[in-house]
C-alpha cells in the first residue's frame, strides 16, 4: 500500500512538472517591454541632445538609413522621404539656428508584444537663437515610430512634428 502511494505521488509530480515545463526547440524567450521601453526612451533622450549640440552623426545614428524613414515637418509641404531629405533638413535648421535647448514632457512610448516596434508621443519646448533673438515654440507635439534592427538597435522609421493651432471655436 504504502508503495502504490508512493508512486502515484511521484507520478502526480511528475506530471505536474511536465505540464509546467515550456518546449525548448523552436521557441524564443518574449522580450521585456519595460526594458525595450526604457530603450527606446534612451533613444529619444539621446535625439533630443543630438539635435540641441547639432549632432549630425548622432541624429543618423537614431534614423533608419535608407529610403524607408520618414519625417513630416511643421508646414503642410514638409514631407521628408528618406534619411538623405532629413538630414539636408537638419543641415538647413541648424545653419539658422544656435544655442537650441529642448525641454520633452507628457511623453509616452508603447512598444509591441514582440518588443520590435515601438511608437511615442510627446511635447517639447524648443528654444533657440535665431538672428541674434532668442526664440522659442511652446508645446510642440512630436510622434512617431521606431523600429528594432536585428542586431537590437532602436533605429526612428517615421516622425511628426506638429504646433498646436489656437483655434477659438464659438467665441
Amino acid at each position: 500500500m504504502k508503495r502504490t502511494y508512493i508512486l502515484l505521488l511521484s507520478l502526480a509530480v511528475a506530471a505536474t512538472v511536465a505540464c509546467n515545463r515550456k518546449p525548448q526547440t523552436g521557441t524564443t524567450a518574449l522580450p521585456d517591454l519595460n526594458v525595450e521601453r526604457e530603450k527606446v526612451e534612451n533613444v529619444l533622450e539621446k535625439y533630443m541632445i543630438a539635435i540641441e549640440n547639432q549632432d549630425f552623426h548622432a541624429i543618423e545614428n537614431i534614423w533608419e538609413s535608407g529610403d524607408s524613414a520618414m519625417l513630416l515637418g511643421t508646414d503642410s509641404d514638409e514631407r521628408l522621404m528618406g534619411w538623405h531629405s532629413i538630414r539636408n533638413a537638419y543641415r538647413k535648421q541648424f545653419g539658422l539656428i544656435a544655442d537650441t535647448y529642448i525641454a520633452v514632457n507628457n511623453q509616452y512610448i508603447r512598444v509591441n508584444e514582440d518588443g520590435k516596434i515601438a511608437w511615442f508621443s510627446q511635447r517639447m519646448n524648443y528654444s533657440f537663437m535665431y538672428q541674434d533673438k532668442a526664440m522659442t515654440f511652446n508645446g510642440i507635439r512630436f510622434t512617431g515610430v521606431l523600429k528594432k534592427t536585428p542586431d537590437g538597435q532602436w533605429r526612428m522609421v517615421q516622425g511628426h512634428l506638429s504646433i498646436p493651432a489656437q483655434v477659438n471655436l464659438g467665441k
